[in-house]
């Protein structure tokens, strides 16, 4: 059983407060203390790695509710990424329930965004790559309905803020996310033509890179997504084992796009 599922279970007992605690439990069904009382001790034991695992798991789903009511109605495509992380997670029957309910939460009017954005980067610790993951899957399901408009980026901009991350920040990975996406599509196309100069565009962009960039800035480009997206270190930061497959998904995003710029400059 996973370390969520026991907590469902009730094996692990109350492990956080504050909103973020407060909607969890309502999405599990438990009577939380709305306090902002923890464990005292900081240090990442197993104890507290369940508890960032937990605030991540809350804020995702709730955010990305939240997100996705933000232009004023929910679209299917929007509800079929909420679906399609879900599936990725290969929930089970009770988890997939409490991130339904946590999405649905989001959309309520009055949802505390500051409030859960402020406990959630307190959770985190400052662990940058931790958020920067949370702000990947956020951008992910405000594109998934095809149409990124003005609300949904003054929100996302403004989430970026409130979890310490730049305006430039903010633009490098959203500029990146809308790249791994447009490539991604693009490679799943057969075709017997050679790649055509937008995918390769994406490739650079999905990297963050220019296509003037030298083979050493690139490769550097790779390295560094690889290690920020490595499953295993995310996890050992907190992000929930559930989540690993959408690491994994990303990391191998990040390498069919290093290695179609490879074959095309035959390094």
């Amino acid at each position: 059983m996973s370390w969520l599922g026991k907590l469902v279970g009730g094996a692990f007992g109350l492990l956080m407060g504050g909103p973020l605690g407060a909607i969890f439990g309502a999405a599990v069904g438990h009577q939380f203390d709305t306090g902002m009382q923890g464990m005292a001790d900081q240090t990442l034991h197993p104890g507290e790695q369940h508890r960032v695992q937990t605030a991540f798991f809350t804020a995702t789903f709730a955010v990305m509710g939240h997100l996705a009511k933000v232009d004023g109605r929910v679209s299917s495509e929007e509800i079929g990424l909420a679906n399609r992380v879900m599936d990725n997670m290969e929930l089970t029957p009770e988890l997939r329930d409490a991130a339904i309910h946590l999405f649905r939460q989001g959309k309520q009017a009055g949802f505390p965004l500051a409030e859960v954005l402020q406990q959630f980067r307190n959770e985190c610790h400052r662990r940058t790559h931790l958020l920067r993951m949370f702000v990947e899957i956020q951008l992910q399901a405000a594109f998934a309905d095809g149409v990124f408009d003005a609300s949904e980026e003054a929100l996302l901009a403004d989430i970026c803020r409130q979890l310490g991350l730049s305006e430039f920040e903010y633009r490098l990975i959203k500029g990146q996310v809308a790249a791994q996406q447009r490539f991604r599509q693009q490679s799943g196309r057969s075709s017997t033509s050679d790649p055509a100069a937008p995918q390769l565009a994406d490739a650079y962009a999905a990297l963050g890179v220019v296509s003037a960039a030298s083979d050493a800035e690139v490769k550097k480009a790779y390295r560094r997504l690889m290690s920020q997206h490595h499953p295993d270190k995310l996890v050992a930061k907190g992000l929930p084992e559930e989540m690993m497959a959408l690491a994994k998904q990303k990391t191998q995003q990040i390498r069919k796009a290093y290695e179609t710029i490879k074959e095309n400059r035959g390094f």
